[in-house]
């Protein structure tokens, strides 16, 4: 059993205040695998008090020391992806292969196009060359709380702490109690980078506990949130009262929108990358709208290639689709299926319960509905599991018509060769991504939502600038 009960505060690993124990579940055994502590409010408090502390000499550092120090952090993460991999393997249930590839990879992709969105960034700068004495400066917003989910652990925990690092703001990251491991290695990390006491801090707790402690504290000037849309909702009611910015990475019910000249490989790609971490991604392409002439063949050879899918523990080499994290999510999955057998969606494969040969273990498999509609629950609820929904469009008018019926806007997906028309859609589809024909989105892109799929962007300059305030000073005097 790891022991893992300290919390990382000003500099040092410090015993909890008002720790106490929690056990991280391995998804693939259903055993515990860790204990930490939770805090309570004299830990939050204390963490909060270091990064307030050292905001003013960290906000002052010039950015190119700041910079320098995001550069040692990703050496050392890079030199350390092994142990990244497994811990996010075990905590999370991401097959160790995929951990290695996607999971570390997410982070080093991240660190790496903050470093170079910032080597290019102007924090000082005239307001244009016709006003000469007036001068715009970029300026760290402060004190932030930083709460990260467990599906996509690294990914999540780089973007928000490359992008505060390199603004100037101090930190304390509340980490997901499901997958915790993998942040208390990234403390590791910075410290032994070398960033000043106080600059990074980490308390683990709960979303009711430590949770909403941060998003209420009269001494955070900033949330930075990525998880469900209904704690998204919570924390920025427990931040209004003290007017902080919020910022929120939330939910998506993404639609992949089929038409009939897609190529051969979109049904393969819109169904695979549904099944990626077994489902458990916000920007999933949940929602298959297939025109009508291919609606039938395109939903034979979706059923087929789920059907394929294998599943297995996390351990294990190989590609495969792990465990969901815990018994409540498989339960939600497994409810949400029935509920899509009870309101009439056909079943092509997959269903309720574990694969074949898996009796224990929070595995799901891999299912594929047709004949979905709109109105029905698993069409407009995030399933956050390998659940495949299949609806059928006419015109491509229609087509966006569906796509758009959901309170949800994060990513979208079209496949056509019409280039036309993907740039039509593309325009048209309510969603702060649109990805077309397979073809991912460029190092330092933005990352992020509309609607209910929450508020600001992360990564790249986007990412920076979402943790500046932006100062407008007159009468500057020439330097």
């Amino acid at each position: 059993m790891i022991e893992k009960r300290q919390f990382y505060i000003n500099g040092k690993w410090v015993d909890p205040i008002e720790g106490r124990d929690h056990h991280v579940i391995d998804p693939s055994t259903e055993d515990p695998c860790a204990v930490i502590s939770l805090g309570g409010q004299a830990d939050t408090d204390a963490a909060v008090a270091a990064a307030k502390n050292a905001f003013p000499s960290w906000m002052a550092t010039p950015p190119s020391e700041r910079i320098a120090l995001v550069e040692k952090l990703l050496d050392i993460y890079q030199s350390r992806g092994e142990e990244m991999a497994q811990a996010m393997s075990l905590e999370m249930g991401a097959p160790i292969d995929m951990s290695r590839s996607s999971q570390v990879g997410a982070g080093t992709w991240h660190l790496q196009n903050f470093i170079d969105a910032a080597k290019s960034f102007d924090f000082d700068r005239p307001l244009n060359d016709q006003s000469p004495n007036d001068r715009i400066i970029y300026e760290a917003v402060g004190v932030c709380a930083l709460i990260t989910p467990w599906n996509w652990p690294m990914n999540q925990v780089t973007l928000k702490v490359g992008a505060a690092a390199i603004a100037g703001c101090t930190m304390v990251l509340k980490p997901s109690e499901e997958s915790p491991l993998n942040a208390m290695l990234f403390a590791e990390m910075m410290h032994e980078a070398g960033f000043p006491p106080g600059v990074f801090n980490l308390v683990n707790g709960d979303g009711a506990g430590v949770g909403s402690q941060l998003s209420a504290h009269p001494d955070i000037d900033m949330v930075s949130f990525t998880g469900s849309s209904r704690a998204g909702k919570l924390i920025s009611k427990a931040a209004a009262d003290t007017l902080k910015r919020v910022h929120l990475e939330l939910g998506g019910k993404g639609a992949n929108l089929i038409f009939a000249d897609a190529d051969d490989k979109a049904v393969k790609r819109g169904v695979l990358h549904m099944m990626q971490n077994t489902g458990q991604s916000c920007n999933a392409p949940s929602r298959m709208l297939v025109e009508a002439p291919i609606y039938d063949r395109v939903v034979d050879e979706a059923g087929e290639i789920a059907s394929k899918v294998s599943v297995g523990p996390a351990s294990a080499e190989g590609r495969h689709i792990g465990p969901v994290v815990n018994a409540t999510q498989w339960q939600k999955i497994q409810d949400l299926i029935q509920k899509g057998i009870d309101e009439g969606a056909r079943l092509v494969t997959g269903g309720l319960g574990r694969p074949e040969g898996l009796n224990k273990g929070f595995y799901v498999r891999p299912t594929v509905f047709a004949d979905v509609t709109n109105d029905m629950t698993i069409a407009r609820e995030e399933i956050f599991g390998p659940v495949l929904s299949i609806m059928k469009f006419d015109s491509e008018e229609e087509g966006v018509r569906i796509a758009n019926d959901t309170v949800y806007g994060l990513t979208n997906y079209v496949q056509s060769q019409d280039g036309a028309r993907r740039n039509r859609l593309a325009r048209q589809l309510r969603s702060g991504m649109v990805e077309m024909n397979g073809e991912g989105r460029s190092a330092g892109s933005p990352f992020g939502g509309m609607k209910q799929s929450g508020n600001g962007r992360e990564g790249g300059v986007w990412g920076i600038e979402d943790f500046l305030e932006v100062k407008a000073v007159s009468g500057w005097a020439a330097e």
